[in-house]
């Protein structure tokens, strides 16, 4: 059983057999042909075609951005194990948020590249650290707003020391 939330509007609860699927507890027929393109397919439902293309796939976050006819949707998706998680309270996505970067290795501050109060996206460069003659660019692994920076630029930093925290 998978809960399937397209756009952030419309839920589903969608059941797949070997032979059909099951959505809201209606069975659904599908006709669905692979075409040339690994990612694209041709669906008919209800004796109408539609052309799907997975324009993005995150395994992590359980999304995809799927294009149907050429228009734009989000889809996310929990199975079984995420919803008994949810029930649980040990939502797996609720772990996950990072509230600070730390040093890789030891090194020198080059460059901050944001400031405190500035909003990132999972991503953004953050600030340069040299170490062993190599400018490393350290990037965002989470959205967030900065919410201190605790190294200038110039300062010599040991592995593991954190460079800044978020919100």
């Amino acid at each position: 059983m998978y809960k399937v939330k397209v756009n952030d509007q419309l839920q589903f609860e969608v059941n797949k057999t070997d032979d059909h699927f099951m959505v809201n507890g209606s069975e659904v027929k599908l006709d669905v042909q692979a075409l040339t393109h690994p990612k694209t397919s041709s669906v008919i439902y209800q004796n109408k075609s539609y052309n799907v293309e997975l324009v993005e796939l995150d395994t992590i976050e359980k999304t995809a951005r799927v294009k149907v006819n050429g228009t734009l949707h989000t889809v996310q998706v929990e199975d079984q194990f995420d919803l008994l998680l949810k029930q649980l309270g040990m939502d797996a996505t609720a772990g996950t948020k990072i509230r600070e970067i730390k040093a890789p290795m030891p090194g020198l501050v080059l460059k901050i590249m944001v400031a405190e109060g500035t909003e990132v996206k999972k991503g953004d460069n953050l600030l340069v650290l040299e170490a062993m003659k190599m400018e490393n660019i350290l990037k965002s692994t989470t959205d967030g707003v900065v919410k201190k920076i605790h190294v200038a630029q110039g300062d010599k930093i040991e592995k593991n020391t954190v460079l800044l925290q978020f919100q």
